[in-house]
């Protein structure tokens, strides 16, 4: 059966179908890896991740829903600048905001929704206080303690999260293990890529108690280490206004439909080309280029460094592609 489906998306490549081919691989498989990479003609290239991990477990990991229209905040419109360049990176464009360069891991848990917006929440704070103030906001807060969000490692909804970090603030907050801030992540790291050093990301812990109080040699307390939210806002799907709010502002919170190719991702500009659907997954958006001809937006995963391109991917800018440009809310920070 997988050998008649290698064919026909070969006759249907031959052909030049007007209409995406678009065959139902099992995910990981070598069958979707090599069609993927000498088949599809495609932007990027496939590798073997998640080596042993059920499909159930990856779907977890898709913890984004979407969105209900009487959860969707203002849409802010910007006037349009009129100069756009062909690339940009926050990391360049902010160099002394260190949360930009980094990768998180959500671990084994649907937080998805809370990373995207803590990770652009960091940056905003840092950039909106031109350096003067670096906080690494907490993905545990988040995760734990915002009820009108969703259910943890369950999934949520990103907009809520920006939300309550304007109405109820958000404490400070380092990765797993590193008793950095008010509330470290609890929940473990794990590999989400072949031959990791960590244990492969399975099983489907609960998430972990809502806890208002600091680790106990934090010098702060909970209620004085809270950063806030001044505003908060959805973008439209419009190119420029996305990218304009980018420029502007730092990098945004966006959610898009995650196929059973996307886990395979190694390199290159990301459109899907085999498997179906697995769920919703949150990411940050910090910045746009072009990769052979091929326009693309720069997305920091939460999958830890090892996944993907050192833990970022890339994704066809300009057609919506899985919905990446559907979604996307930020907000700014109160100093």
């Amino acid at each position: 059966m997988k050998f008649l489906l290698v064919l026909s998306a070969l006759a249907a490549v031959a052909m030049g179908k007007s209409l995406k081919f678009i065959p139902n691989f099992e995910m990981n498989s070598p069958e979707m890896v090599y069609y993927i990479n000498h088949v599809a003609k495609t932007t990027w290239k496939a590798g073997h991740n998640f080596v042993g991990v059920p499909v159930s477990s990856i779907k977890r990991l898709c913890g984004s829903r979407k969105t209900p229209e009487h959860l969707r905040p203002e849409t802010l419109i910007h006037k349009e600048p009129l100069f756009v360049p062909d690339s940009f990176d926050s990391r360049d464009q902010w160099k002394n905001c260190p949360t930009i360069g980094e990768v998180r891991d959500q671990g084994a848990c649907g937080s998805c929704w809370a990373f995207g917006a803590v990770e652009a929440m960091s940056d905003r704070i840092c950039i909106h206080s031109q350096g003067k103030v670096n906080a690494h906001i907490s993905a545990e807060d988040l995760t734990t303690c915002c009820g009108q969000c969703g259910n943890g490692c369950d999934g949520g909804f990103p907009p809520e999260a920006w939300s309550y970090w304007k109405s109820t603030g958000l404490v400070t907050g380092g990765q797993y293990n590193s008793k950095q801030g008010c509330q470290p992540y609890k929940v473990a790291s794990c590999s989400h890529h072949v031959n990791g050093t960590k244990p492969p990301c399975t099983g489907e812990g609960p998430t972990p108690r809502c806890s208002r109080t600091c680790e106990p040699n934090y010098k702060v307390s909970y209620k004085a280490d809270k950063h806030f939210g001044k505003t908060h806002y959805s973008i439209s799907s419009s190119v420029i206004q996305i990218q304009t709010e980018i420029m502007t502002n730092g990098p945004v919170e966006a959610a898009f439909t995650v196929y059973a190719d996307f886990p395979t991702y190694k390199s290159g500009v990301y459109q899907h080309e085999s498997g179906g659907e697995l769920g919703g997954h949150a990411i940050r958006i910090l910045g746009w280029g072009t990769e052979n001809g091929t326009p693309y937006w720069l997305v920091a995963n939460s999958w830890n460094p090892d996944w993907g391109d050192k833990g970022y991917f890339k994704i066809l800018r300009g057609q919506n592609e899985c919905g990446i440009e559907g979604e996307i809310v930020a907000g700014l920070p109160r100093l």
